[in-house]
């Protein structure tokens, strides 16, 4: 089986992807900008051969590097980034080269907002009420009926960057006198908690592996007021966050790929309300809070799913484990070395955070486990104490 990996040096957590392909006896392919020289050692080693090129988002290069593997490697059996970005990309190559995987066909439905209400809502999951507005108009007629405040956010998109927050009908004015030429979505603001699912399916669409994570806030306030985070997996899924995970993945058919899903829980009435669905594994450290909290090796466990269709490990996500972000310019009450010695046992592993990810996870973070809800609690007190509490 020949595999191609997308910058499989980014982010810099990930080249265990790439280890995993070769262990389970994979040629490992990888097509990236970076020098060969700036690949980390375990992913030299584990690559079977690596073509460089000068930028990722030229198609026409892309293309000549996917041409060169067919030619040395024979057919390209997949292609993967575990990244948005590269999304279009991956699905384009597919499509031209008949690889297995999400092609052009479906990429609009799980790249749009609103094409993916509508795949929620067919499969029985509560949306925010909101629609595609053009003009100050539209969103005047939408806001009738939903009420301030609402989130305007670019239909085609993901994650919290160009989402913003309107109270009021001057922010509203202001919005649509700088919004980019792009189309937005506008919705009602959900008062409420975010919660996750994250899923791997294997190539006949089964669930083989799932858990679920409960966060501080939302993404767009920790972005957009520069809050720092944290977010921390469950032991034992809600009943209701499991219902809507699986029925979402059944909803979008799309096999052999993680899915991060992300949803809301009311503060009001406590129901689950959808807010989207990503095709790839969720971001920043979670894969390796995948492997603490269940003893496991999430990145072997893909490839053995992609190599030979099976899941090997078992699980039982036998801790509860937390992500922790600090963000530099609060005013910690500790020091980074008093942190990490306060933290003892719990602390599996802290490290600084790529640029790219600052504002949504922290400069630095702090990874935590234990079997003990309150001793998360206590760590994240330890880590977040500010001097203004």
């Amino acid at each position: 089986m020949n595999v191609i990996h997308f910058s499989p040096h980014f982010p810099d957590n990930y080249y265990p992807f790439s280890v995993g392909l070769r262990r389970a006896g994979a040629n490992a392919l990888g097509i990236g900008d970076a020098s060969y020289e700036s690949l980390r050692p375990e992913l030299r080693n584990a690559l079977t051969e690596y073509y460089r090129v000068g930028s990722m988002e030229d198609y026409d290069q892309v293309l000549r590097a996917v041409g060169y593997f067919t030619h040395r490697h024979g057919k390209i059996d997949r292609i993967d980034s575990f990244n948005e970005h590269w999304l279009d990309l991956e699905a384009r190559i597919r499509t031209d080269f008949n690889m297995f995987g999400l092609r052009t066909d479906i990429i609009e439905t799980v790249k749009r907002q609103s094409l993916m209400k509508e795949r929620f809502r067919k499969a029985g999951i509560a949306v925010a009420r909101g629609a595609v507005v053009h003009d100050i108009a539209a969103a005047r007629t939408l806001i009738t009926d939903t009420g301030y405040p609402v989130v305007a956010k670019p239909d085609r998109g993901m994650g919290a960057l160009h989402t913003y927050k309107i109270r009021n009908d001057a922010e509203l004015t202001a919005f649509f006198r700088s919004k980019p030429d792009i189309d937005y979505i506008m919705e009602e603001f959900i008062d409420g908690e975010i919660m996750c699912f994250d899923a791997q399916a294997d190539r006949d669409g089964k669930i083989v592996f799932s858990t679920g994570h409960a966060y501080m806030s939302g993404i767009m306030e920790t972005v957009t007021e520069d809050e720092h985070i944290y977010y921390c997996s469950f032991r034992e899924l809600p009943a209701d966050l499991e219902a809507a995970g699986r029925a979402t993945v059944a909803a979008f058919d799309v096999r052999e790929r993680f899915f991060h899903i992300e949803f809301f829980r009311t503060r009001k009435d406590g129901r689950i309300v959808a807010l989207e669905v990503n095709m790839r594994p969720p971001g920043g450290y979670t894969t390796d809070m995948f492997n603490y909290a269940n003893d496991i090796d999430i990145y072997q466990e893909w490839a053995n799913v992609v190599f030979r269709n099976e899941f090997r490990a078992t699980y039982d996500r036998k801790y509860y484990f937390c992500y922790i972000g600090r963000k530099y310019g609060k005013h910690y009450v500790r020091a980074h070395k008093q942190v990490v010695q306060e933290l003892g046992p719990l602390l599996m592993f802290h490290t600084p955070v790529s640029g790219v990810f600052r504002s949504a996870i922290g400069d630095y973070g702090y990874l935590v486990r234990s079997a003990s809800m309150d001793d998360v609690r206590k760590a994240i007190d330890i880590v977040h104490g500010t001097e203004k509490g």
